[in-house]
């Protein structure tokens, strides 16, 4: 571990820690939480998550106001989300009891006409709202929330800015996909052909602006050409990393701003929010579901099972990362710095894997299975513009083969020469668009693997 020594640690931090600060905790329960983009969330239907394995669900009333209640009916401890919406309220589908806004109970079907609904028959409700097209949630008392520490974009109110939306979930605890991506030195390598050249990975000048219990503040740049521009990169606790860049002589700018909520153990949902007044027309142009199959899988794809299989091995090993990894001041200091921010602060978190500590890692049996997700489970599901498109390619697959099924039949039984060569050209061509669809529908289905 001589290597860690001689480069991450024989220079003192940008910024200290006061002996205060380095006592404090950081309060999970009073900070935003990015569930999902406005437009992914289901129409008519509760939508569920979890925070640190709490089940909440998420519905809009009568009137379109969006609520949060803890998913567990005080029946039976069925799931809410299970049930269906009626006139603004979610009816579990158990006993059909109902709830409003504010997780009162305001119906039971099995109580007599005149008894009156029990005082406890009630569920936890928690401030949700929607601001840029996406939905928070403050897991704390609702009457704590403080509206502005919802992390702002610089830049992005601008009316030149268009911006590209990306959701996805992942079967790795919060901590790896943060680490992945303040982490920039990989991207060349595990990323080649996609986001970058295996022929660009080269030292890295990285620091550490400052570091404190709001996150980090850092950059970096590349060292191979002089003089190249720094790009910022930051940690904004406890679920932002947010990539700043662009041309001021040239009036661009830019970012990438990466979301992440932790479901659970072995589980983050991603919301991935990239916007430029500089993207090309072609992407302006493009559906969200085609830049989804098309790039964004792909470059999430890229080093997924890569991080599933190094959390594993870590958890193997069971010792802590300082014992593990061998960090190398040109590429890890970011990451190192973000462990650390855990080792400082993170005690009081459910669970977390610092540098020299941890609290409750390991995978559980139910946890394991999440590994196994695909494309699919991950992405098509919960993303509204690929889901659709999915409905429609596999209807148009379906009805392509009944397509050609019913000219085959109709060429079979026609006395006409003609008839029959025209019902035999367009039974093939419908195949042919059945097996285009197929093809597409796949997309939707399959991760990218390079091999």
């Amino acid at each position: 571990m001589s290597l860690e020594t001689e480069t991450l640690q024989a220079t003192p931090p940008t910024s200290t820690f006061e002996t205060l600060e380095e006592k404090q905790k950081f309060n999970w329960r009073q900070s935003w939480y990015a569930v999902c983009f406005l437009q992914d969330l289901p129409t008519n239907r509760p939508h569920s998550f979890s925070l640190y394995d709490e089940p909440f669900v998420l519905f809009k009333d009568q009137n379109g106001q969006l609520i949060c209640l803890t998913d567990r009916c005080p029946h039976r401890a069925a799931r809410l989300s299970d049930g269906q919406i009626i006139d603004g309220k979610i009816e579990c589908s158990y006993h059909g009891w109902q709830f409003g806004n504010n997780g009162q109970c305001l119906h039971i079907p099995q109580l007599p006409t005149n008894a009156k609904i029990p005082v406890n028959a009630c569920v936890s409700s928690f401030k949700v709202l929607e601001l840029k097209g996406i939905i928070w949630m403050w897991p704390g008392e609702a009457e704590t929330a403080i509206d502005e520490l919802i992390p702002s974009l610089p830049d992005w109110d601008k009316p030149e800015c268009f911006n590209l939306d990306y959701i996805r979930d992942l079967p790795y605890d919060q901590s790896y996909f943060i680490e992945n991506i303040i982490d920039p030195a990989h991207v060349p390598i595990s990323h080649d052909g996609i986001m970058g050249s295996r022929k660009d990975a080269q030292a890295l000048e990285l620091e550490v602006i400052e570091s404190n219990i709001q996150g980090i503040k850092g950059r970096w740049r590349r060292t191979r050409t002089p003089n190249t521009p720094w790009i910022s990169l930051d940690f904004i606790a406890p679920n932002l990393i947010l990539y700043k860049f662009g041309n001021e002589q040239q009036g661009k700018f830019g970012g990438t701003a990466l979301y992440s909520i932790p479901l659970g153990k072995n589980r983050c949902r991603i919301l991935i929010r990239n916007y430029s007044n500089s993207f090309p027309k072609k992407i302006k142009l493009m559906p969200p579901w085609l830049d989804h199959i098309l790039i964004r899988n792909k470059i999430l794809e890229g080093d997924l099972q890569l991080v599933v299989e190094q959390k594993a091995q870590i958890e193997r090993l069971g010792q802590n990362l300082k014992e593990v990894y061998l960090p190398l001041k040109t590429s890890d200091t970011l990451v190192v710095e973000y462990r650390k921010w855990l080792d400082k602060f993170g005690s009081s978190l459910p669970f977390y894997q610092g540098y020299s500590t941890s609290k409750n890692v390991g995978s559980s049996e139910s946890d394991q299975k999440l590994i196994t997700l695909d494309r699919f489970s991950q992405h098509t599901l919960i993303c509204s513009s690929c889901n659709r498109a999915y409905q429609v390619t596999n209807t148009v697959k379906q009805s392509c083969i009944g397509v050609a099924i019913t000219l085959a039949a109709v060429a079979i039984l026609a006395d006409d020469f003609k008839i029959k060569i025209a019902a035999i050209s367009l039974s093939v061509t419908a195949i042919v668009m059945s097996a285009m669809a197929q093809t597409v529908k796949t997309h939707f289905e399959r991760s990218y693997t390079r091999h």
